[in-house]
């Protein structure tokens, strides 16, 4: 990782090591992601078979995945990974709980009550990626706050061939429609349906360049879908003092490295001297990965930022507004009003990020690529819309009225003030 000391940098150049790499050949990648949808939109299933057959290691001709699929996965599977699925669902579903809202009611004056209260969105599509690192936990974070929300219909699909974690998780969390499909077909075919595939109201779940360009196409069209949020590649600022494990720090940049090529891995620290333990430490644990040709290449492009102190650090990660912020220095809880921007914070030594990704509680599907600044981590709302209520009653209309109709002229709006000035004149 190379390593500068921070307030030796001109402005511009401390935005600009901050700033995300553009996404590579991205005029070539919209233009491939609009045909693929087009084509989706136009030929349905048989779409999804021809391109199923272009790009995946399995293709099917039935694209629903059969109850006997699932009996047999969860047969293939051994006792344990089964038992820690179930309770890293288990540890989901207590935290998502927790988040349900109960129905807002005031009476903002006299005879005037309003209320604030959610449903569910109807119909949901969940991508879960396959490929090289089948991610069951994906399935759980996606699905267990869905079953909790009530939504009516859920929809997962995956590439093919579906992992028998990924078929397992599925089940656990009540999810019987799942579709061995990927990429930029499968986000196509859960925006605008095919013959088998029924069309959502709201596509979640993280993927590759094409998938996160298919979300961003289909969801710009009203006839396509919403999503969850803006994403990019996997990212983790890491901030340390000298009291930090160098061992854990490098553990910690390398379980987020090994996610992709790339990854955004950074860490901030006012201890020159971890800084060069960290990057021994990094040597020696990358030898011992199976991904680490990944990960070695992620690493490459990261970064060790020097700062003066820990107040420079927490405004350094402001800036960059990462994915994952990690915080292992002598007082961590110290910082936390000190930091914004973060789409999970992890505090202390004993906290890795790995926990956040699979059993704690947390969601891990999270804002990246700087879209921490406006974005939160998914919860149970994202599965819910809100709406307002408002009931008068006659005299709280007498008391509000006047109010209203002064508004409604003042922005020349006369049939506004009409619709109040003829209810005041029925209760003379």
């Amino acid at each position: 990782m190379q390593t500068l000391i921070w307030n030796t940098l001109a402005p511009d150049q401390q935005r600009s090591l901050l700033a995300r790499p553009a996404l590579a050949n991205a005029d070539t990648l919209e233009s491939t992601v609009r045909g693929i949808i087009s084509e989706v939109q136009r030929r349905g299933d048989a779409a999804l078979r021809e391109l199923s057959a272009r790009f995946e290691r399995a293709p099917r001709e039935t694209l629903r995945v059969s109850r006997a699929e699932f009996d047999a996965a969860e047969a293939r599977l051994g006792e344990e990974i089964k038992a820690a699925i179930r309770q890293a669902i288990g540890n989901i579903r207590t935290f998502h709980a927790a988040q349900a809202q109960p129905v807002l009611r005031i009476e903002t004056q006299p005879g005037v009550v309003c209320e604030l209260r959610t449903q569910p969105i109807g119909r949901v599509g969940l991508y879960v990626p396959g490929g090289s690192a089948p991610l069951p936990s994906t399935v759980m974070m996606l699905a267990v706050p869905a079953a909790l929300a009530g939504c009516r219909e859920v929809v997962l699909c995956t590439p093919s061939p579906a992992s028998d974690e990924i078929l397992f998780a599925a089940r656990a969390c009540g999810v019987e429609k799942v579709f061995a499909i990927g990429g930029a077909q499968a986000i196509a075919a859960m925006a605008y349906g095919t013959e088998s595939i029924p069309k959502v109201d709201k596509i979640f779940g993280p993927g590759n360049s094409y998938v996160t360009e298919a979300k961003r196409q289909v969801s710009q069209d009203v006839r396509g879908a919403a999503i969850d949020m803006p994403a990019g590649p996997s990212e983790v600022l890491v901030i340390a003092d000298e009291s930090a494990n160098p061992e854990f720090v490098a553990a910690d940049l390398l379980s987020q490295a090994e996610h992709g090529p790339d990854s955004q891995v950074v860490l901030v620290t006012d201890a020159p001297a971890l800084a060069d333990q960290v990057q021994a430490a990094l040597s020696r644990q990358l030898a011992g990965l199976t991904r680490r040709d990944i990960a070695a290449e992620a690493l490459r492009s990261s970064l060790i930022l020097l700062c003066h102190d820990l107040d420079e650090a927490c405004a350094i990660s402001n800036a960059y507004a990462p994915e994952h912020l990690i915080v292992q220095t002598r007082a961590p809880r110290d910082l936390l009003d000190r930091l914004e921007n973060a789409g999970s914070i992890f505090l202390g030594p004993w906290t890795p990020e790995s926990v956040g990704d699979y059993a704690s509680g947390t969601n891990h599907t999270l804002p990246t690529y700087g879209y921490a600044r406006t974005c939160s981590s998914l919860g149970l709302a994202d599965y819910q819309r809100r709406y307002t209520v408002q009931e008068l009653s006659a005299e709280g209309l007498k008391r509000l009225g006047l109010v209203v109709e002064c508004i409604a002229r003042a922005e020349g709006l006369g049939a506004h003030e009409n619709a109040v000035t003829l209810r005041l004149a029925a209760l003379k």
